[in-house]
């Protein structure tokens, strides 16, 4: 499984990349710092899983989310923020988030949304 992920926070980058690491069958293909160089990558490298910060240089995470889905309504995304605030959260949703975690209170639910793609990759092999 390719993941991307976007934070304008090196701390939480490499937390990310600790955390993803873990896994098995994990290829980290991007780990970027603002909203263009990730709408780009995103394009180009065809991840399975992007994770991206609401607020970043550049597009933002959510400008980001809305442009993805104009092409790609598949690709699992989850928005990360320090702000999770119901109207950012409705936002999120509304434009397509499969995810919205808080980085104080969710941010070990990435893995769990890691490894919960990668069972279901695994089944759908499988079958």
């Amino acid at each position: 499984m390719k993941v991307l992920f976007a934070d304008d926070s090196v701390l939480i980058l490499d937390r990310l990349q600790e955390m993803i690491c873990k896994h098995k069958h994990v290829e980290i293909v991007g780990a970027l710092k603002n909203g263009n160089d990730t709408l780009s990558a995103i394009l180009n490298l065809n991840p399975d899983l992007v994770i991206v910060d609401i607020n970043m240089p550049g597009l933002s995470g959510l400008e980001v989310l809305h442009e993805i889905r104009k092409v790609n309504k598949t690709l699992k995304i989850i928005i990360l923020t320090f702000f999770a605030i119901d109207s950012y959260k409705k936002i999120a949703i509304r434009e397509g988030a499969d995810y919205f975690f808080s980085k104080v209170d969710d941010f070990e639910k990435v893995s769990s949304v890691v490894a919960e793609m990668l069972l279901s990759e695994r089944n759908n092999t499988i079958n």
